[in-house]
């Protein structure tokens, strides 16, 4: 290694050293500067928890601390509370720095024990309690069982309803004050039940629910006092109970038994249409843009929601809920509404108890009877399909008044529908046997062109002309009509299914409930057919079914007798399995339908006889298809 290398690299050494101690003296003025910085920020952090420890909710450790104050808590409120009593609630309500008075100071330790408050109105009968100040029990007036009980709304009432929680303070388990409120309350006119929450810092939380003798609405006041949270979670944990008894098989293929006419939904007003959504794992719903009128849950005849006062842009959160020991019913929901409340002094909005009985749901003007039917929104279904069923109940209940029989009336309806359906019926065969009368025709043009397509097609046009049939034409006009008619029989079918009016409604003979199978001996059961005892109804069912698709078939003259044949026996053994656990009012309906077909069908052949294997009857031979008026 010569003199110049052994400089060089002395002098590289000495660079490199030098880099590595400027580069570490500046590493450790960096640390020592973010951690001023970092302390300089807990300081300032630590100096403004302190500033604002009064003015967030303080949760107790173990019991409450309750001033020693006047009356915190509230009771009837039916004119018989002073002014002085009222004010004396937010008296006291701390401050800002957190600095209270002598008298404020003075804190008496107490255990509160928990109560309940029942309040009975015309409509329902809830009860309160003062853990969390939520809702215990709801039992619905409008829902009576066979023996007169009323039903219990919320699945699970050790848990309960409405339990609040602001920022991070959690009040599902807190003690709130109840004063000297009556266990039990009949409303004559109008009555509010206030619970009082008052932290260490004398902030506090009042909840006020306030009925009316005949409302469905209860409303729901929350206020706070010494403090203003920035976010809100009101949450439905008991979820909402199914009022009625749910067949003990879910039918063919889940059709009939809990899945189709036993509700459990999660519904909500996104102030664009009504959603009607049903989970199988916890979901968010419009926590990323739009608002909520209302929102809740249901069940088949009722529903209960939170209504706020105008639309706002909250967060409803949902978890299944599953019923122990009871593998047919669908299941609940735990619910949570969240928002921002920032800068609000309160909370409120109503707790409606709704009963889906059309006319009263739909008077409240908040699209309440789109729990009942709704329809797709990008269609218009929501608003035309909806005005039909809509309709269509109206009819029923008017044929109601004038012979109160639901069964006379289920029969009465469809009759008319199946009146007023029938020129689209008949317009819809004598277009399919226009097409049907030329398919020898065009076999044969099948046959003789079948190498030249060209020709083949000149062939069928002339013979479409020659017939005066427009192939396009008479496809939609045998589309179209079935099209017309589909909405108004999915409406009656809807309709029948869950309208609340048929709920025990007796028709005639052993038929004593519309609204469940018609079940004539329960000693005799049938294995996922008829689990719940013999019913008479699905067998007349199967049997106008059977007829009803032999008529049908006999038109029919491209199919295969072979296939004609499993038709006519597969549709009534389907229709079995479907109509074994269908409300008796739809099995009803649907043998009605059936019925009307068959004569519908007879009448028409009778004025165009039917194609038999691709041949005319003997009444049609040597006649043009004109002539013959198949094609008109």
């Amino acid at each position: 290694m010569n003199k110049n290398t052994i400089i060089g690299s002395i002098l590289i050494a000495i660079i490199v050293i030098w880099w590595m101690a400027v580069n570490n003296a500046n590493a450790e003025a960096q640390a020592a500067a973010r951690a001023a910085k970092a302390k300089a920020i807990a300081e300032k952090q630590a100096v403004q928890d302190s500033a604002k420890a009064s003015n967030s909710l303080v949760l107790p450790q173990k019991t409450p601390e309750i001033k020693a104050a006047p009356v915190l808590g509230g009771g009837l409120d039916e004119g018989r509370k002073t002014k002085d009593e009222s004010d004396s609630v937010i008296a006291n309500p701390g401050t800002v720095s957190g600095v209270n008075s002598a008298k404020q100071s003075t804190v008496v330790k107490a255990e509160i024990a928990e109560r309940t408050v029942t309040v009975e109105t015309e409509k329902f009968i809830m009860t309160l309690t003062n853990k969390g100040g939520k809702v215990k029990s709801v039992i619905v007036k409008a829902l009576p069982d066979s023996v007169g009980k009323f039903p219990e709304l919320i699945q699970d009432t050790t848990l309960g309803a409405f339990d609040l929680k602001l920022d991070n303070a959690d009040l599902s388990d807190a003690m709130f004050e109840l004063g000297n409120t009556p266990e039990k309350i009949v409303v004559t006119d109008s009555a509010s039940v206030r619970f009082v929450f008052q932290d260490a810092n004398g902030n506090q939380v009042i909840r006020s629910y306030g009925f009316t003798k005949d409302g469905p609405a209860v409303r729901q006041e929350n206020k706070f006092i010494g403090f203003q949270p920035s976010v809100y979670e009101l949450a439905w944990k008991g979820g909402l109970k199914e009022t009625e008894d749910i067949p003990k098989s879910k039918g063919f293929m889940g059709i009939g038994g809990g899945g189709t006419y036993y509700f459990s939904e999660v519904v909500f007003n996104n102030v664009y249409s009504v959603e009607r959504e049903m989970p199988r794992e916890q979901t968010s719903f419009n926590s990323t843009e739009g608002k909520v009128i209302w929102a809740g849950l249901r069940r088949k005849y009722v529903a209960m929601t939170v209504q706020f006062d105008e639309a706002v842009p909250a967060t409803i959160k949902t978890k299944p809920m599953k019923i122990e020991g009871n593998d047919i019913d669908p299941g609940t929901y735990k619910l949570t509404i969240a928002d921002d409340v920032r800068g609000a002094q309160a909370l409120n909005y109503d707790l409606m108890v709704l009963p889906l009985n059309w006319d009263e749901i739909a008077s409240l003007n908040k699209d309440y009877e789109k729990i009942i039917v709704s329809g797709w929104s990008w269609c218009g279904a929501d608003v035309w399909f909806v005005w039909i069923c809509k309709m269509l109940l109206k009819l029923l209940n008017l044929f109601y008044s004038i012979i109160p029989n639901y069964g006379v009336a289920i029969i009465l309806v469809t009759l008319i529908v199946r009146g007023v359906t029938t020129p689209f019926t008949v317009k819809q065969i004598k277009s399919t046997r226009g097409m049907a009368a030329l398919k020898p025709q065009l076999d044969e043009i099948n046959v003789k062109y079948r190498s030249d397509p060209q020709k083949k097609q000149a062939a069928m046009m002339e013979l479409y002309s020659k017939n005066n049939i427009n192939p396009l034409a008479s496809c939609t006009g045998g589309c179209l009509p079935m099209l017309i008619q589909m909405p108004i029989f999915m409406g009656l079918f809807f309709v029948l299914g869950r309208a609340i009016e048929l709920r025990g409604a007796p028709a005639f003979l052993w038929i004593t409930d519309l609204s469940r199978s018609d079940i004539v001996w329960s000693g005799i059961s049938i294995p996922i057919i008829m689990p719940s005892g013999l019913a008479i109804l699905p067998w007349l069912m199967v049997i106008s079914t059977y007829f009803q698709t032999k008529v049908t078939m006999s038109s029919n003259a491209g199919m295969d007798p072979a296939q004609q044949k499993m038709m006519m026996w597969m549709m009534p053994a389907m229709m079995l399995l479907f109509s074994a656990v269908m409300p008796s009012g739809l099995v009803l309906y649907w043998i009605v339908g059936n019925i009307w077909s068959i004569a519908q069908y007879k009448y028409i052949y009778s004025k165009f006889p039917p194609i038999n294997n691709g041949k005319t009857s003997s009444k049609l031979k040597g006649k043009n298809v004109k002539d013959a008026e198949i094609v008109k």
